[in-house]
């Protein structure tokens, strides 16, 4: 005989449709039916230079040295010892200087110097915003990257994205307002994109990992559920909102079953809109060979920038595009060998991403911003075999940004002679953080959530905008 002793608990119903609540078909419907309203873009703290973010994070610490910068006098003492000073705490011992291998030429009418192994974002040089001053504080890659990406290398924060993603909302109801594109599974990981102590609405939203060799194996997990009718979810939902509302109103607010509840209508809603976004068999031969999807090397990249660019264009705020599976840009020997194929593989996509942007009128309100968790020493690295590499120094690197109100064709920031630590407008990543948030309207020193008694923000107690890079 059938009793009430038999329903499933609200803990138990959720756990047993995880995956089915991925095809949520009338959840958002029902939200409507019951005036709930859906989430709306915020209101950023003054006029915005960008709209949106694309973020290509190129795992394990490019050597600017070899792409990016003119150093004369590391030139005429290659070889010698190497007379800087290292930091109190570093990675390995370095030993004499090291000039780059390759030539780096100023390009364009701006100047801007671009090595010979980027011959395609040579070509847009006139478009790049170089920051060459940047410095962080931890030379080991996990608590770098979380840095980088949290303002923290050392306790659980919120990623950039998710700040972003809590203080403007999104511009797409029907897809993330923050989105991960294969991102690695080491360095950071997950925490690299997590909304910690923010509503669960705000995570990054991850789809594939870095590691998967061909793009089109990326999906987003629990997006279909081909077991359970519309009908019966219908259903499902109807009774968990039910007993949502009765704990409300028992307890009080219960924010992890609220996000859990944000999420699954998320996932419906992604249904309709996610897979013609990742399908890009419509884009037209040109476009494909921008970004080297007719190249074997340039393909995966490729496509993960191409697919940046379709989210982007639809409205999600903040995309993460992730290069580095296996330590790509890791090169503590073998630089000769290893460098210019981490090179190839990214510059062409990089540079074909920029130009459409521009091509579609999207540049002036996408902010591109490349780069790593931190830069490379001048002198080679100790005690490796092979052939000389550089070791990892977060005492003075480079990025670039293009388009979102940036000054184009422009750099800013110096390093000492030989490379090694910023010297002059230097940029911690405190500041470039608050410099993107300012890009994007908000204000560092307001954009504050409060967890356990305190306000927090990305930039903690620091961070200073660098308003010389922007338009």
């Amino acid at each position: 005989m059938w009793n009430s002793s038999m329903l499933p608990t609200r803990r138990q119903l959720l756990q047993r449709t995880a995956s089915g609540f991925g095809s949520l078909a009338l959840a958002s419907l029902l939200s409507r039916q019951a005036g709930a309203g859906t989430l709306q873009a915020g209101t950023s703290h003054f006029a915005p230079k960008a709209k949106r973010i694309i973020f290509l994070f190129m795992f394990g610490g490019p050597s600017a040295h070899d792409l990016f910068l003119n150093k004369p006098q590391l030139d005429l003492d290659d070889g010698k010892p190497n007379p800087i000073p290292e930091p109190r705490i570093v990675f390995s011992r370095t030993g004499k200087l090291m000039k780059s291998p390759w030539k780096r030429m100023q390009r364009g009418a701006s100047g801007n110097w671009v090595g010979e192994l980027l011959p395609e974002l040579a070509t847009v040089a006139d478009d790049l915003c170089f920051i060459k001053g940047l410095y962080g504080t931890n030379p080991e890659h996990g608590a770098a990257a979380l840095m980088t990406h949290t303002g923290s290398n050392q306790f659980v924060r919120p990623s950039i994205g998710s700040w972003i993603s809590y203080g403007l909302g999104t511009e797409n109801e029907n897809l993330p307002s923050f989105l991960t594109i294969c991102p690695n599974i080491g360095g950071g990981s997950a925490q690299n994109y997590s909304a910690a102590f923010l509503p669960v609405a705000h995570q990054g939203t991850r789809l594939g990992t870095a590691q998967m060799d061909d793009p089109k194996q990326a999906r987003f997990a629990f997006l279909e559920n081909r077991a359970t009718s519309r009908s019966v979810q219908e259903q499902q939902l109807r009774l968990i909102q039910k007993w949502q509302k009765e704990k409300l109103a028992r307890s009080g607010s219960d924010r992890v079953l609220e996000g859990q509840i944000k999420s699954y209508e998320l996932a419906f809603r992604m249904q309709t809109e996610a897979p013609k976004v990742l399908d890009v068999s419509g884009e037209t031969k040109a476009t494909r060979k921008l970004y080297g999807l007719d190249e074997e090397h340039t393909r995966n990249f490729g496509t993960r920038c191409l697919l940046a660019r379709r989210f982007s264009e639809q409205g999600v705020r903040f995309v993460q595009v992730t290069h580095g599976e296996n330590n790509k840009w890791d090169h503590h020997e073998n630089l000769r060998r290893d460098l210019p194929k981490s090179c190839r593989e990214m510059d062409r996509p990089v540079a074909g991403l920029i130009k459409d942007l521009k091509a579609r009128d999207l540049l002036d309100e996408t902010l591109v911003l490349w780069g790593g968790e931190f830069g490379r020493t001048a002198a080679v690295e100790l005690d490796r075999a092979g052939d000389p590499g550089r070791d990892h120094n977060p005492n003075g690197y480079t990025m670039f940004m293009a388009g979102g109100g940036v000054k184009p064709g422009f750099s800013y920031g110096e390093t000492d002679e030989y490379g090694y630590y910023a010297v002059r407008d230097k940029v911690h990543l405190h500041d470039l953080h608050a410099t993107i948030l300012h890009l994007m309207g908000l204000d560092h020193e307001r954009l504050t959530y409060r967890h356990q008694g305190r306000d927090f923000r990305l930039t903690d107690v620091h961070g200073e905008v660098v308003h010389d890079i922007i338009a």
